[in-house]
């Protein structure tokens, strides 16, 4: 066999192999998605009512690493935050060692409760949890930090940050360096969205404290966005430039 031929359907065999894998792990249902971004991120996605913005699909992230996982922000009730675990603990074999709030909006913890009841830690930042039992949430948070907090999965530790204020004064966001990609939650825009719900936002900072990500993380593959299609570094710029003055 000709070698330059042998080569292309090794690699033909290999892409499909991989794309069938990916595919394999991805999710649907009317209530909740799940996409397989990297080789151990994923984005969760459901689906929030609004009386302004009318039915919002609203993402976390999921990572993994050996048989452990940790969930950036609940799905947007109880029932699809027992659904998004029930596929991780029974498709994908894994625990669930934390889940992590990225603000105090609800599409960021209205399904916290379920996690509590199957005794997963929640962290957020100490001002999400301040906001969170101002505004009167069901459910807050347990565990707070300031500003910088690290925890292993498997044996790679994950980073979420405190860079500044922009959709809301307390908004992080989550980093994944061995997989490099940031979840950055409703602080980052899609290349298609608008400005959004700016109700509890810091126009002013916006652009300033992306610009900080941008230099503290420069090597950034895939940026997920609180909503809309993730992507590369390109979603950083347009945030920028969205809320420059």
């Amino acid at each position: 066999m000709n070698k330059a031929f042998f080569l292309l359907v090794v690699s033909i065999v290999l892409n499909n192999s991989i794309t069938a894998q990916v595919k394999s792990n991805n999710y649907e249902s009317e209530t909740l998605k799940i996409e397989q971004v990297s080789s151990s991120v994923f984005i969760h996605i459901s689906y929030l009512s609004t009386n302004d913005f009318g039915k919002v699909a609203c993402n976390g992230m999921v990572y993994f690493d050996e048989e452990e996982a940790i969930v950036f922000d609940t799905p947007t009730d109880d029932t699809v935050s027992k659904e998004l675990i029930h596929w991780i603990e029974n498709q994908q074999k894994k625990k669930v060692k934390a889940v992590v709030v990225t603000h105090f909006h609800v599409d960021c913890l209205g399904g916290l409760q379920y996690f509590h009841e199957k005794g997963i830690p929640s962290h957020a930042n100490n001002t999400t949890i301040t906001l969170a039992r101002q505004h009167n949430r069901k459910v807050v948070p347990e565990h707070g930090f300031e500003n910088k907090m690290k925890i292993t999965i498997g044996k790679f530790p994950v980073f979420t940050q405190f860079f500044g204020e922009g959709h809301t004064v307390d908004n992080v966001v989550g980093y994944v360096p061995n997989e490099k990609v940031l979840f950055g939650g409703c602080l980052i825009k899609s290349n298609t969205a608008g400005k959004g719900n700016l109700e509890d936002a810091n126009t002013e900072d916006w652009s300033n404290t992306v610009e900080k990500i941008k230099k503290k993380i420069p090597d950034l593959k895939i940026v997920i966005p609180g909503h809309g299609k993730s992507g590369g570094t390109a979603l950083l710029d347009y945030t920028i430039q969205m809320f420059s003055h």
